[in-house]
């Protein structure tokens, strides 16, 4: 089945809801709210948190009623969130809003297009963040992860994965990463793919041992090989693939990789972006070349079990928000999922 811009359009003013979070309290979400569903014909959707980085409160709890209010029964948990509710140091930021999404549990990372090379000084202030925040993580109990565990579970979302890994970590660093996924309950943890064959057997190898997956996101180097040498040397490792990326990227259909590779993907992004031939931009959802609803109508045929999570990166359109947007792409979802 697939849904017009006309289509979508109808159904995304009719789904908006009429009181945007942000300005109610998590009690007063739970209260008035149903316990989400997001498990749509079979198909578990969910969402990367990633998703309300433009929304003006951050923590833990914040991220919560998002999520709640968009409709969605499972999630991708960020790493800023889930150590800033166990008390982790911040680091300040720079003027002029430098610091983003980058670094360890951020899609992306330092040293975009536009930005200025770190000065002395800001090196030196990242490097004593830097050894700040690892003595916090390895002097911690898992208590604070368990009781966040339990306030989404309560709510009735499931932390499904974490992304809060990074190949420079040390062993000890490995060991807290991998002890806050389980205790959320996640099934895999999400890191950027490596390029170096000696770091991807060392995660797959620490993963597999752990019993928690290690799964891969790509951007626009995702192909249909570009997998192959993380699941040849480690059954541990897994893919995070992005659907949306792997068109701008002009790689083919996505459906092909995830009817061949559906054993070793733990979950996917869906997104809408214009094909490499028509620019690559993030579009709203049934605007782009990425076919969604090919993709999850493939899920559902199939029986695949892994979560298909939304990461709304399109500009939010004026008067809207990453809340209501989310929620469009839940009905989205639910339109192509008969």
């Amino acid at each position: 089945m697939s849904v017009t811009r006309r289509e979508f359009g109808k159904l995304a003013m009719a789904t908006v809801p009429a009181a945007l979070i942000g300005e109610r309290s998590l009690a007063s979400t739970l209260a008035q709210q149903a316990r989400p569903n997001s498990l749509i014909h079979g198909v578990q959707v969910g969402v990367i948190t990633y998703s309300y980085r433009a929304m003006p409160e951050q923590g833990a709890d914040a991220v919560l009623r998002y999520v709640l209010e968009s409709g969605i029964s499972g999630v991708e948990l960020m790493g800023g969130p889930i150590e800033a509710y166990a008390g982790a140091p911040a680091m300040a930021r720079p003027p002029g809003g430098q610091g983003g999404p980058g670094g360890p549990g951020g899609p992306g990372g330092p040293g975009g297009p536009g930005r200025q090379p770190p000065t002395p000084e800001q090196v030196a202030a990242r490097e004593k963040y830097a050894a700040e925040l690892k003595a916090w993580r390895l002097s911690q109990s898992m208590d604070k992860f368990k009781a966040l565990r339990k306030m989404y579970n309560d709510a009735g979302v499931t932390i499904y994965a974490t992304k809060l890994l990074s190949p420079s970590m040390s062993d000890e660093e490995f060991e807290y990463v991998f002890n806050i996924s389980e205790a959320l309950g996640a099934t895999h943890t999400t890191l950027e793919l490596p390029t170096d064959s000696a770091a991807l057997k060392r995660i797959g190898d620490y993963a597999m041992k752990r019993k928690i997956y290690a799964a891969y996101h790509t951007h626009l180097q995702g192909t249909l090989t570009a997998f192959d040498e993380a699941f040849a040397v480690s059954k541990g490792n897994m893919a995070n693939v992005d659907f949306g990326h792997y068109v701008a990227a002009g790689s083919g259909d996505p459906v092909i990789f995830l009817e061949k590779f559906h054993g070793r993907i733990s979950s996917f992004h869906i997104k809408d972006r214009k094909s490499k031939d028509n620019g690559g931009a993030n579009v709203a959802w049934g605007q782009g070349d990425t076919p969604i609803a090919r993709i999850l109508q493939s899920a559902q045929k199939n029986g695949y079990k892994m979560p298909a999570s939304i990461e709304m990166e399109y500009d939010v359109p004026e008067g809207s928000t990453p809340v209501a947007e989310v929620r469009k792409c839940v009905e989205f979802c639910r339109r192509v999922l008969t």
